[in-house]
């Protein structure tokens, strides 16, 4: 598949560039994708949620009322998690919901979020650029040049770049990433997906590695 290469400034640049068919065009799969995004979604989990237990509540042991005769249920001390201010029967406990996925599993589900992108026009390739300084009305002079100021954009940049990273990451729907963080919530989640031009060469390498 062939994408005209554009300026920042949203100029044609009059060249074109052929989206890799490993990574563009392959049969996408679905399940792979669905793997991916949970994965990357339990793995943004803290899991630091905590609720006492009947053993950690601050409280009498005494028992509060005889075994039998009162005619209500047997009860024991203050901390019975059927009182108010009890301990809580079987309540979340930290705990880690990251899990394990294959690599060739990621790379699928990645190449599979790149073909759609692909297959839906929502790929857009820039040339090679920078700021000289980091504004964040550069970066939205930059959407509204390629008219994406109302979409949720994902720009991939080859390696980091401090000028461009700080000048795009206060603007509301619009992420900078680098080639190496490229990941399929990312991708799927954004309506338009900007590559810089030479980025290509280095995402096709990473995800076409045996």
């Amino acid at each position: 598949m062939d994408i005209a290469v554009v300026k920042h400034s949203g100029e044609k640049t009059g060249r074109k560039v052929n989206l890799s068919t490993e990574v563009f065009g392959i049969e996408p799969n679905d399940h792979a994708i669905w793997l991916d995004v949970k994965s990357y979604l339990a793995n943004q989990r803290q899991g630091t949620h905590k609720s006492k237990q009947r053993n950690e509540i601050s409280g009498s042991s005494k028992k509060i009322k005889k075994q039998k005769g009162t005619g209500g249920a047997r009860a024991g001390n203050i901390k019975n998690p059927q009182f108010k201010g009890g301990g809580r029967v079987f309540g979340p406990q930290p705990r880690d919901y990251s899990f394990k996925l294959n690599k060739k599993v990621k790379d699928l589900a990645r190449k599979s979020a790149l073909t759609y992108k692909a297959k839906d026009n929502s790929i857009a390739i820039l040339e090679d650029f920078n700021f000289d300084a980091p504004k964040t009305k550069l970066y939205i002079s930059l959407l509204q040049s390629l008219s994406f100021q109302d979409k949720k954009t994902l720009l991939v940049l080859p390696e980091a770049n401090q000028n461009i990273v700080k000048s795009g990451r206060n603007i509301q729907n619009a992420k900078i990433i680098t080639v190496s963080q490229i990941n399929t919530y990312d991708v799927m989640n954004a309506d338009q997906l900007i590559l810089v031009e030479s980025s290509l060469s280095k995402i096709d390498t990473i995800l076409n590695k045996q």
